[in-house]
């Protein structure tokens, strides 16, 4: 009698009430189908959606679309107002000329846009700090350690040859220059007049902004500016630098601390105001302690609109793969994790963001206004650009810097029959970890995994059509991720930082 009630306590111990069966499990995955798919990419790519700026009517379509299978989901409502939206606001602003300007030691003041541009948007500016003058090109991670850039303003000189800085190492790692905290970077471009007046254009004209954009604090990236040698070649020269005698970008970076004191204000007018949608559905989790934890699956249901005609005369800029097939993954696992029975330990949030292609805007909101405490959100699984290239292969950025990267090597392995391989960043150079949605989690404090497939030749281009999407690579793609949620939002201990990356990536809180 008494080995019968050690065994049934035994079968208790194993049962559904301890964690998923097989059978739910795979009940689950089943789920998530090339079908699936591709009729929901076909539903927010479609030309209809018109490219879902931000903001457009197209866009809110698309909100109100991921809202209602949230909503069939049966998910907690993350938004406003007992909603699944999230809105955001914008606000449409014009450069204060009389106001803005930047300050070089004891010279006559700059002006915008006729001496100088920001490269940060419309977001407004007030910077001051001594400045720093970076030559060479190659910022590896030991340069980067001997660089100390917090607090100063850092001056970058263009080529000649690449006026505009296209390639131009330094420009390229604009995200790891942003980590060493300086208070501005400067780029100082040879453009003549001509080419001038023609960068310059934009700036001219009203921009969308964030509407808390107008005040600094918070920024995760340093302001970024352009500034014409001319305005500037008299005042360096004081300070012993001949602009015309910097060589070309090449070699490690090298920093030249200068004598000179350098203030960057601009000042930005509201002449109108707007917003834009976030859709945010919670999956409560199942464990009494766990459930106040969250793991956030995160993708951009945003492009970049109507654009130029391609050669066949197609204008819409559908955005199929970047990023309807990320969103759209992130609606398969909300399903899928919606059949399991029990839920998973933790909760989870499933968050389609938009303005991603503006600059992050949509997930800096959510970051900064969650409804959940950041400090309870134990992962970001980022996915962007997934429904094309390699069909065995996909990208998981970020591995390096938490033991998310060991977590999913397990995963994988133990999944032989998906096909599909998690491999590191093949570009590093192009700083993608900066680039996309995570980053703002991962500023944060939250360890992050981004999965991306690369760009193709579609890439922002009207071409980017639901016809080459590959629902069936996609679709195994998505399983790895159900199953690697799953470990993380059952695993007893949070995800890990590496303290190095730590170090390197948080930002203090605002």
């Amino acid at each position: 009698m008494r080995h019968l009630l050690a065994a049934t306590v035994l079968t208790l111990i194993a049962s559904p009430l301890a964690g998923q069966s097989d059978q739910s499990i795979q009940a689950a995955v089943a789920s998530i189908t090339p079908e699936e798919i591709i009729r929901r990419i076909g539903v927010i790519a479609h030309d209809s959606m018109r490219g879902r700026a931000t903001p457009s009517p197209g866009l809110e379509k698309t909100g109100g679309f991921i809202a209602a299978e949230f909503r069939r989901f049966r998910l907690r409502p993350g938004g406003d107002s007992g909603g699944f939206i999230q809105r955001y606001g914008l606000m449409r602003t014009e450069l204060d000329t009389v106001n803005s300007m930047i300050a070089i030691g004891g010279a006559p003041p700059l002006r915008f846009p006729g001496d100088a541009v920001s490269g940060t948007g419309s977001r407004e500016v007030h910077a001051t700090g001594r400045a720093v003058l970076l030559s060479g090109g190659t910022l590896d991670p030991g340069s980067r350690q001997q660089l100390k850039l917090g607090g100063t303003v850092v001056l970058i000189p263009l080529a000649p040859e690449d006026p505009a800085g296209r390639n131009h190492p330094l420009v390229g790692a604009l995200g790891a220059l942003s980590s060493l905290n300086p208070a501005a970077i400067i780029y100082l471009t040879p453009l003549g007049d001509a080419q001038w007046q023609q960068r310059t254009a934009p700036a001219r004209n009203p921009q969308l902004t964030p509407a808390w954009h107008s005040a600094p604090q918070g920024a995760l990236v340093a302001p970024v500016l352009l500034v014409r040698n001319a305005a500037v070649r008299t005042a360096l020269a004081r300070a012993g630098i001949d602009l015309g005698a910097r060589p070309p970008a090449a070699g490690p970076v090298r920093a030249t601390p200068l004598d000179l004191t350098v203030s960057v204000t601009v000042k930005q007018r509201s002449v109108s105001a707007a917003s834009a949608p976030n859709v945010v559905g919670i999956l409560e989790g199942s464990d009494s302690v766990l459930r106040r934890e969250y793991l956030v699956f995160s993708g951009h249901m945003d492009h970049v609109g109507v654009g130029t005609p391609d050669a066949t005369g197609d204008s819409i800029y559908n955005g199929a793969d970047d990023d309807a097939s990320g969103t759209i993954a992130v609606v398969q696992l909300a399903e899928a994790f919606s059949r399991l029975r029990p839920r998973p330990k933790r909760s989870m949030i499933f968050l389609a963001v938009s303005g991603e292609e503006r600059g992050l805007w949509g997930s800096e909101y959510f970051a900064l206004n969650p409804g959940a405490p950041v400090t309870q959100m134990v992962a970001n699984l980022n996915i962007d650009m997934v429904g094309r290239n390699w069909r065995d292969t996909i990208v998981a950025i970020g591995k390096e810097h938490s033991d998310l990267g060991a977590t999913l090597n397990r995963v994988n392995t133990a999944h032989p029959e998906l096909g599909m391989t998690a491999i590191d960043d093949l570009w590093p150079e192009e700083d993608f970890y900066r680039r996309s949605d995570h980053f703002n989690f991962a500023a944060r404090g939250v360890p992050v995994l981004f999965f991306f497939n690369g760009t193709h030749e579609d890439y922002h281009r009207p071409g980017d059509e639901v016809s080459k999407i590959d629902g069936e690579k996609q679709s195994r793609i998505v399983k790895l991720l159900f199953y690697l949620g799953l470990e993380i939002a059952n695993s007893a201990a949070r995800p890990r930082w590496n303290p190095q990356s730590y170090r390197e990536i948080v930002r203090p809180a605002p």
